[in-house]
């Protein structure tokens, strides 16, 4: 599909949606345990992949018929060896949370489209074959197919930091029910810890008990899981794009459902102010507003905040002087290359930026209308949207990506003014 954008302002109120990454987690949380409600989720390409993988390990999942709430009936603690291959689509969350649930069986085969085949899960699978289980790529490249064979039994796991915290989440979310304690050392920084943490908050709402140590966690096994009700609370990821649509437009905007929690995206109010926009956020209420006006660039470490790597890279190519984004290298191995991809199609429009090995050096000025490559990047294309809102006459490929985090992103975005169309 090709979403066609022109020049636009943007006004009035939009609710932002779930938290993909609350979703996914609650979802396999309650399925591992006697069951529960799943309130609020967000229903897309990427959690429904969690929904059908926790439906392979044995748990029951239906949908309220007049809500998107989900009733789930559990495994009690023992998920059951797939009958099939499980497919994640373009899900990395579903595949590497589900390869350390797939530990706790006899056996399964994860894989997943193209894109999937291509991301690295040598760090995950090494952890796994260390707590006892026997973990590998078909390919023998660390991408999927991958294979996984249980029981996992515990142990001490070292894991390196650096790439991706969905393989210590995966760790996390597997290692209660293995036979025995698990210790996980992290070598290295961790990347994107608020991803961690907000898994570490749910284990615990479930019973689920963990010791933190520096640099290392300890997750007694024979545990049990029990999550009876949790409500999904609105995603600060996708919530950066209306956002940032109203920053460099100069408009005046409200995005509703936003209530405090872990996540790291959380750190797009403080960018947003720090380039000159005026935000005001009610904590209670859960009502973001802001008004946008003349930017000015600024540095941003995106080590706990990969997701927002594309949002920020448009706000600085609109912005005056100069924007860097640092600490950013683990963002080339999400869906795409995100710090590549920014870099080459905001080129087509007219940005100055230069990509660094580690982020992105951005020189704001005008963007011009161009036909640009979203490569099949939920990120990339919502993030070129907006830039679009300024440049006019701007095309994007691949606008169906938009189905992974935010379905109804195009229609949103018309509600509130932004003149696009999709076809």
């Amino acid at each position: 599909m090709i979403a066609s954008v022109e020049c636009s302002v943007v006004s009035g109120e939009v609710y932002a949606p779930p938290s993909k990454s609350y979703t996914h987690r609650a979802i396999l949380i309650t399925s591992l345990g006697p069951g529960g409600k799943v309130l609020r989720p967000l229903l897309s390409a990427d959690t429904l992949a969690t929904v059908s993988a926790s439906e392979a390990f044995g748990a029951r999942i239906r949908k309220e018929e007049k809500k998107d709430d989900l009733y789930i009936e559990g495994v009690r603690d023992q998920p059951q060896t797939p009958e099939d291959v499980i497919d994640v689509l373009n899900s990395g969350t579903t595949l590497r949370f589900c390869s350390a649930v797939a530990a706790l069986t006899q056996g399964a085969v994860l894989t997943g489209d193209s894109s999937i085949r291509t991301r690295p899960n040598g760090p995950l699978l090494d952890s796994l074959n260390q707590l006892g289980a026997d973990a590998f790529s078909i390919k023998n490249n660390g991408k999927a197919p991958l294979v996984i064979r249980g029981r996992l039994k515990g142990g001490t796991a070292h894991l390196q930091g650096g790439l991706s915290s969905q393989f210590l989440s995966a760790l996390f979310i597997a290692s209660p029910l293995a036979e025995g304690e698990t210790r996980i050392k992290i070598e290295g920084e961790l990347k994107s810890r608020p991803y961690a943490e907000i898994t570490l908050d749910m284990l615990r709402d479930a019973g689920i008990r963990v010791e933190e140590e520096e640099q290392e966690f300890i997750l007694p096994g024979g545990q049990s899981f029990d999550l009876e009700e949790y409500t999904i609370p609105g995603d600060f990821s996708s919530a950066s794009y209306p956002l940032a649509a109203a920053a460099v437009t100069g408009s005046e905007l409200t995005v509703r459902g936003i209530l405090p929690s872990r996540q790291g995206d959380s750190a797009i109010i403080d960018i947003l102010t720090r380039m000159g926009a005026q935000v005001s956020w009610n904590k209670e209420s859960g009502d973001l507003r802001i008004k946008g006006g003349e930017l000015e660039g600024t540095e941003i470490d995106a080590g706990r905040t990969p997701d927002l790597v594309p949002t920020i890279a448009v706000l600085g190519a609109v912005a005056r002087g100069r924007t860097r984004v640092v600490n950013a290298e683990h963002v080339r191995h999400k869906e795409t290359d995100r710090i590549h991809a920014m870099a080459v199609e905001l080129t087509k429009m007219g940005a100055k930026i230069k990509e660094r090995p580690d982020g992105l050096e951005i020189e704001g000025g005008r963007l011009s209308g161009a036909s640009v490559h979203g490569y099949h990047d939920h990120r990339i294309v919502m993030a070129l949207t907006v830039a679009g809102l300024v440049a006019g006459e701007t095309k994007i490929d691949t606008a169906e990506a938009v189905d992974v985090s935010y379905p109804d992103f195009f229609m949103e975005m018309e509600r509130l003014g932004a003149r696009v169309r999709v076809e």
